[in-house]
């Protein structure tokens, strides 16, 4: 992958995710569309943004019994999806499940713990045991059940780099230097991300909400 940058795209309005994709895409290798672009816009709205030519990331972070996240992996076969995420908490026969119903051009890629949370919330969750625990036991988990990889901090992924030597490796909640961290509790800069072994770095807010976003993604390219 030339560029490992994925934008999150998660506006209310098509129009305007169209118009910023258009204004950055040169500076980027692949577009995230979460659950809140899929909500919004559906299958319309992911067909309108593939149009524009870069690889599609739909991250639904897919969580049910495994026949039913089966079902849904087939309903989105259509939209050709580069990469999609399950719950990793969802267990094994799921995850398993979801890999085999996918597209065969698509990587399925398991959410460990939210950048959003750390060990407080674990231990409120019933989860005993650092961010960092948390997230190996998923990954080992992830790997036996055959998936392509995983999502986790930048904080974690040089760990389970070494332990998934072959892992596809997704970070979110990433900050360039001196940007605000906003509702991300666990963040690293994108190069180090990159250099711990991220094979796609998922950059949002500091690049959709930059006064230039071209200039704001091609500063975020020059650092890796």
């Amino acid at each position: 992958m030339s560029n490992p940058v994925y934008l999150a795209l998660d506006l209310p309005q098509l129009d305007d995710a169209a118009d910023l994709l258009k204004k950055v895409k040169a500076h980027i290798g692949g577009v995230k569309l979460g659950l809140e672009f899929f909500c919004a816009h559906g299958h319309h709205g992911v067909h309108e943004i593939a149009h524009l030519g870069l690889p599609i990331f739909l991250d639904l972070k897919l969580h049910d019994i495994p026949n039913t996240v089966a079902g849904a992996m087939q309903a989105i076969h259509v939209l050709e999806p580069a990469i999609v995420t399950v719950h990793a908490s969802g267990g094994r026969a799921m995850m398993e499940d979801a890999k085999a119903a996918a597209g065969e051009n698509t990587k399925v890629v398991a959410v460990t713990m939210l950048t959003s949370l750390d060990e407080r919330d674990l231990e409120r969750t019933g989860v005993s045991g650092s961010p960092h625990d948390q997230v190996m036991r998923l990954a080992e988990l992830a790997e036996a059940s055959g998936l392509d990889g995983i999502v986790c901090s930048g904080q974690e992924v040089g760990a389970v780099h070494k332990q998934w030597r072959k892992g596809f490796f997704v970070v979110p909640g990433l900050r360039p230097a001196g940007s605000a961290t906003g509702d991300q509790k666990r963040v690293v800069t994108p190069r180090q991300a990159r250099d711990d072994g991220a094979s796609v770095l998922v950059i949002g807010r500091p690049i959709s909400k930059a006064d230039d976003p071209a200039l704001a993604a091609r500063a975020i390219e020059a650092t890796l």
